[in-house]
């Protein structure tokens, strides 16, 4: 027995063929996130070879974006992750010789962590492997649908 759920239009919505800005909204909050975990995947695949996880390869990209080595709380609040998940994450990257924990010259409590230089090739690396997954998945616009398409996200991104 087959079951149909009806959805009574407010009096705002349009009947009719055209669709509601609801559904609009819908629809390209369903593309963003499709998009979303393809270009994901994309990356994962690209990444696999490097041996970095993609949250091994955030912590990385929020390490190269720092202008001095930044703590280990600093790191866990920019990522946004307790501070645990961060000692896992230097771990690993450390192990790999990507990453040190360096002494705050100013305060010995305190250590730091910085990018050692096979941690900068590797963040290359991710850079290349991030923009080549880019490039498969905007492969069908031509270079005004990507600039319209930057210059809408941008609107979003503020």
């Amino acid at each position: 027995m087959e079951s149909r759920t009806t959805v009574a239009l407010s009096p705002s919505e349009p009947e009719g063929d055209a669709p509601g800005a609801d559904e609009v909204t819908g629809r390209l909050a369903d593309q963003l996130i499709r998009l979303s975990r393809r270009l994901h995947r994309a990356q994962r695949q690209l990444m696999e070879p490097l041996g970095i996880t993609p949250a091994q390869s955030r912590l990385l990209r929020t390490l190269g974006q720092c202008d001095e080595p930044p703590r280990m709380a600093d790191l866990a609040q920019r990522l946004d992750v307790v501070p645990r998940a961060v000692t896992t994450l230097v771990d690993a990257l450390e192990a790999r010789e990507l990453v040190r924990r360096v002494a705050d010259p100013h305060n010995r409590r305190v250590t730091r962590i910085e990018l050692r230089e096979a941690g900068g090739q590797a963040l290359l690396d991710l850079r290349r492997a991030r923009r080549a997954a880019a490039a498969e998945l905007l492969a069908p616009l031509d270079e005004s649908q990507r600039a319209a398409l930057t210059a809408l996200l941008d609107v979003l991104d503020e």
